[in-house]
């Protein structure tokens, strides 16, 4: 039988449990959110008059905690709309309704004897063959089912979601026993498909795969400071995004999940693994226990290994603790020689080699940090998992860690890892000598576009399996090139289809891009079917190309910026209406010239962790690449009959006028950048391209034509830049906007009005492209915008908002 899952029951409406009930809405899934029933009523019930059999009284646990998780950044919610597909009760009033459903999570407290009373109210309401899961992060599995019939028992198993279960893509499946070898099946796909999880079968074993890691590296790290003599600062410094790591690197991350919640996970592993080679690492240094005892606990407790301060004059600044006197000071800059030498390495892969190597505190604090994790992780095979790329793979879905230890190792090389790890007084197992001995001197290689791990028990190279429904472009750059500049690769992805990938720093747009996705295009259209604009980078695109433009500006080269703009929008033009389909994948930060691009294609496969916006008007400018004129004719698009054309094209006005940026791919659909029925929105961004090359295809062979240009777009000339005009006059007097934005705010309501022509008017495509490029070449003559472009350009950053 076909298992489908269509209602689900989260039993537990805490910050995890309001999270995953959020995250099925998400995917389009109806949802029943319970928890306990008060036992007494609180100042407010009791000034209503209410009483315990009220139902607002009955539900308020469970609505209140569903409702602060709503109200929390992040959003865990994808729009605001999918909330309604959320319903919610109590377990005493409700618990018969758990029937009607096909997969029930418990997520209740951390407590063996209040899970098995719970799971033994469940059965009596459980049908057959319902899917029932735990979201324990530690306790035993097959401890929760004593007393439970065998269909319970061959139905259950653990589902470790990570928090937030919106963006840590990380999902846990934890066989028991007696767990069905179908239900782990169906759980594997369901969670990588639907749920847009990296789905990784752990062993019953303490904090699983990803916390066992995780944990580890934070307390190895919690004593190594000490030991080094370092200062938070350091460490953060050292842990972040040089090494493919969050921002908030260790310290600051430790802050913001509660050093309360790690401290009960490595008390737990302290106590649940004596044998464990590191166990003395899982106890809590002093300054660990001093800081638990002052409640130092991070942003909960507005306080932690940083601290918020109110200065004199009302500003505030943030404090770093003292790790010797326990005490706040000021933060002090952290500089390594090491770090230094790594900045020309945009591929944070191609660091590590330089890293290790450093010849200051950097380095001897990586050969030891990296030691210690390598010898760790290779210990742990077969305890915690019996393939290896189930361990890299939990630290980048559930740390989002960029590479995982295996992979890192193979970067400094096997052997001088081992190597590295003997002079720091480390072994690894013994499996990895024998890797060696065997002949592979990696873990991981790649043959035609898929990847292979060392696979222990064959002790050969194997295939990691669930890669046939992705395209990993890492794998296929050299081996499918087609095209390639200092900009972009032009991929072959076969079936006749083609994919831009940008390589430019941070995937800006220059003119090195353009010329990459206008040859990209012209070998299409002679040899291939259909294009994508793809990339694995960690933004789609941020942007222009700043510096161009700034560097044009102040020397007033404005005959060469009109000809780099227009180059601009001729390129968006082609992706519109050349003779193959094409199909734009973005994924994150998708903006200015990301999102005009995305704008111009045929469809759009959108990740749905895209953030997406036109926000020139941030440095001075009105999107110049055609995302003024497109938004025009989206607008003139949605007039109707009998509408109110005006509020229309005020509402796509607004959009690029304050900068609008989507804080999903399904709120774009608002914002009218992805349109319904044309453009679709893909969970899982493993299958992006894959999905994206698939449409590309489709339209190709459901004989894709050439588009004729438009010339039927409704203008409103006067009647809309009159009353645009009275608007930004009416928002300067009342200083909500400068007048320099009062500036750019007209020029935006001229293009967008289609000039000051005396009535309605249908104008054509490029009609509109020549106002938009005027009127953007005009804004970067402005002093202010100069300014604006030159504040951009010293932060490092593209242009965006």
């Amino acid at each position: 039988m076909k298992r489908r899952i269509n209602k689900v029951a989260v039993i537990g409406s805490g910050i995890m449990g309001s999270g995953i009930a959020c995250h099925f809405a998400n995917i389009g899934v109806e949802v029943l959110l319970l928890d306990i029933v008060p036992r007494e009523l609180n100042d407010v019930e009791k000034k209503k008059g209410l009483s315990l059999e009220d139902k607002v009284v009955r539900n308020r646990i469970v609505n209140s905690s569903f409702q602060e998780a709503v109200k929390s950044k992040p959003s865990p919610i994808y729009h605001k709309d999918f909330v309604s597909r959320i319903e919610t009760g109590n377990l005493e009033d409700d618990l018969h309704k758990v029937s009607k459903v096909d997969w029930i999570i418990e997520v209740v407290v951390e407590r063996l004897d209040i899970k098995k009373q719970v799971f033994e109210k469940l059965e009596k309401h459980r049908k057959p063959g319902t899917l029932i899961t735990t979201n324990t992060s530690g306790i035993p599995i097959n401890f929760m089912t004593e007393g439970r019939s065998d269909d319970f028992k061959k139905h259950f198993c653990g589902t470790h979601f990570f928090n937030p279960p919106r963006y840590l893509r990380l999902f846990e499946i934890i066989p028991g026993k007696e767990t069905s070898p179908e239900v782990l099946e169906f759980l594997e796909m369901y969670g990588e498909k639907f749920l847009g999880k990296k789905a990784v079968i752990a062993k019953d074993t303490p904090a699983f795969i990803g916390n066992r890691i995780g944990i580890f590296s934070i307390m190895s790290l919690f004593h190594m400071v000490k030991d080094m003599g370092m200062s938070i600062e350091e460490v953060d410094k050292l842990t972040g995004p040089i090494i493919g790591r969050q921002k908030s690197a260790t310290f600051r991350t430790v802050d913001v999940v509660g050093l309360d919640t790690l401290v009960h996970v490595a008390n737990g592993l302290h106590e649940n693994v004596p044998s464990d080679e590191a166990h003395d690492l899982y106890a809590l240094p002093d300054f660990i226990n001093n800081m638990m005892e002052k409640k130092w606990l991070g942003s909960k407790t507005g306080q932690g290994f940083y601290k918020k301060e109110k200065k004199e004059d009302g500003s505030s600044e943030i404090k770093s603790l003292d790790l010797d006197t326990l005490e706040y000071r000021e933060q002090k800059r952290a500089s390594f020689a090491t770090l230094e030498q790594t900045k020309s390495i945009d591929n944070v892969i191609d660091r590590f080699e330089v890293l290790i190597n450093g010849k200051d505190k950097a380095g001897d604090f990586y050969r030891k940090s990296f030691s210690a994790l390598f010898a760790y992780v290779s210990n742990r095979i077969p305890e915690i998992s019996d393939e290896l790329y189930k361990i890299d793979d939990a630290m980048k879905a559930g740390f989002g860690w960029e590479h995982g230890p295996f992979q890192i190792w193979d970067a400094i090389g096997v052997q001088k890892g081992i190597e590295m790890m003997k002079a720091e007084g480390y072994e690894p197992a013994a499996w990895v000598n024998e890797m060696l001995e065997s002949g592979s001197d990696r873990f991981y290689t790649v043959k035609e576009g898929n990847t292979y791990y060392y696979n222990i028990d064959e002790k050969k190279q194997t295939k990691v399996p669930g890669q046939d429904a992705f395209i990993i472009l890492d794998n296929i750059r050299e081996s499918k090139e087609v095209f390639k500049n200092s900009g972009v690769v032009v991929e072959d992805l076969g079936d006749g289809i083609l994919n831009v990938e940008f390589r430019s720093k941070m995937n800006s747009i220059g003119g090195d891009v353009l010329d990459g996705m206008n040859k990209a295009i012209d070998i299409a259209e002679k040899e291939y079917q259909g294009l994508v604009v793809a990339n694995s980078g960690k933004n789609f695109s941020v942007g222009a190309n700043i510096g161009m433009i700034f560097m044009m500006a102040v020397e007033q080269e404005y005959d060469e910026l009109n000809q780099a703009i227009k180059y601009f929008q001729d390129t968006m033009m082609r992706m519109r209406y050349s003779a193959i389909p094409t199909v734009a994948a973005p994924h994150a930060m998708t903006l200015g010239g990301g999102c005009e691009l995305s704008l111009h294609a045929d469809m759009v496969v959108a990740a749905a962790e895209t953030y997406i916006g036109l926000v020139e008007f941030g440095v001075g400018v009105i999107p110049g690449g055609g995302g003024t004129k497109e938004m025009t004719v989206r607008a003139s698009d949605t007039f109707q009959k009998d509408d109110v054309e005006l509020n229309r094209l005020r509402e796509h006005f607004l959009t690029i006028g304050m900068a609008k940026v989507s804080t999903s791919a399904y709120e774009a659909y608002d914002l009218n950048i992805l349109q319904k029925g044309k453009d679709i929105v893909v969970v899982n961004p493993d299958r992006q391209l894959a999905i994206a090359k698939k449409h590309a295809l489709l339209m190709a062979e459901n004989a894709y034509t050439k588009p004729i240009e438009r010339t039927d777009i409704k203008v409103l000339g006067k009647q809309a830049l009159g009353a645009f005009l009275v608007g930004t006059d009416q928002m300067a007097a009342g200083k909500y906007i400068s007048e320099h934005d009062k500036k750019i705010a007209n020029k935006l309501a001229y293009v967008m009005a289609g000039g000051d022509l005396s009535e309605n008017q249908m104008v054509s495509e490029q009609y509109l492209l020549e106002l938009e490029r005027e009127a953007f070449l005009s804004l970067t003559g402005e002093r202010k915008t100069l300014e604006r472009l030159q504040h951009m350009l010293k932060k490092g950053k593209p242009l965006r908002n």
